[in-house]
């Protein structure tokens, strides 16, 4: 019995591990199949999977065959030594040598094309899908078959750097409050503290569709509207409640022994806050500082009502949603801006996520 405990431990932490792999591999396709189309040639992407960048097996064009100008092809055609009509070449014939014969294109513009069924990789990769979606003005692009079109530019790059401008201050703004708030609510003592608190939290409940009427009734009395400062005081608004509650969390459980010694050393509550508080709570505010520079970079609403449509000051999603309405077949520009748009919280949520689970297991555990 004893040897076969180390036996069932191995196979279910096999299962369990291999479980869990797949599961990520499964939610890693979709982002890897965007990845890959982004760099695809228009053509490509129009034509064939992605999948087809890994080696497979594929009908691969071995030679073109132009028929005679005198050939009716209304009427069956002899091609290669076989004949068949338009529709059928255009279907595809197997040949006995195991070759097939392929239309390509219309009945008045078109060629026979022999193709084999041998391994193949599509690998022609290419980077101006990214630079027309970020070009500001006319871009020129070469496509695989040789020829060259020139299309406007979607200007991403500055809706980029908008978008940059209104999610570092959302996040770091109400990350700041919060930070100061769960610190009295937690070491402090004043009068009707825990009411405070209670409201505070009572605001979690309230949702942000139906505040932006009366606040965009105020930003347009303060003339603030249609500025950054006015996304960034919606987002500091509804991003306070879960901010001074998940620090407050976690803020209130770290040793009560470090605060009173630095008391008794003279300690201010600033620097007290500053000096050890801050520090202590990297992993809180990294795993909010995540929560609130995703909803912020990701946010379309509230920067379409406080900021508008204008080009200057569109962020990346507003830019987006434009290039999905006005390119909507060009699946070669939307796989490019969507991985665009993925890029940064991708950055920040890898280079935070080891503070991220302990920040949301922060207070969830007593004695």
């Amino acid at each position: 019995m004893n040897a076969d405990k180390p036996l069932n431990k191995f196979l279910s932490g096999f299962f369990v591990n291999g479980l869990l792999a797949f599961i990520c591999l499964f939610w890693t396709v979709p982002t890897i199949g965007l990845l890959i189309s982004s760099v695809r040639d228009r053509i490509d992407i129009n034509t064939t999977g992605w999948w087809t960048i890994f080696p497979h097996q594929d009908w691969v064009a071995v030679e073109q065959i132009k028929p005679a100008a005198g050939v009716d092809r209304n009427a069956p055609m002899t091609l290669v030594g076989v004949t068949h009509t338009f529709e059928e070449f255009r279907e595809g014939i197997t040949t006995p040598d195991g070759k097939r014969l392929k239309w390509i294109g219309n009945r008045r513009v078109g060629y026979l094309e022999v193709q084999e069924y041998r391994w193949t990789a599509n690998t022609t990769l290419t980077t101006e899908n990214y630079k027309q979606v970020l070009a500001g003005s006319d871009y020129t692009a070469q496509l695989k078959d040789g020829t060259t079109v020139t299309e406007r530019g979607d200007d991403m790059f500055s809706a980029f750097l908008n978008s940059l401008a209104v999610a570092i201050p959302a996040t770091v703004i109400p990350i700041s409050l919060a930070a100061f708030a769960a610190y009295g609510f937690a070491w402090m003592r004043f009068p009707a503290r825990k009411l405070l608190f209670v409201l505070v939290v009572a605001l979690l409940v309230v949702p942000l569709q139906i505040a932006l009427v009366p606040i965009l009734r105020d930003f347009v009395t303060l003339k603030v509207n249609g500025t950054f400062l006015a996304v960034w005081l919606a987002h500091t608004g509804f991003g306070l409640p879960l901010a001074t509650y998940l620090l407050y969390n976690y803020i209130s459980e770290l040793p009560r022994d470090i605060l009173e010694s630095a008391f008794i050393d003279g300690a201010s509550h600033f620097t007290i806050f500053t000096r050890l508080i801050l520090p202590l709570s990297v992993p809180a505010l990294a795993s909010f500082a995540i929560f609130q520079f995703l909803w912020v970079w990701n946010d379309y609403l509230v920067a379409l009502i406080f900021i508008g449509a204008k080009p200057g000051s569109q962020l990346l999603t507003m830019r987006l949603a434009e290039i999905v309405g006005s390119r909507g077949q060009d699946w070669h520009l939307l796989t490019a801006g969507a991985f665009i748009s993925m890029l940064l919280p991708l950055t920040v949520f890898f280079s935070l996520q080891r503070f991220f689970v302990r920040g949301l297991m922060a207070g969830s555990v007593k004695g």
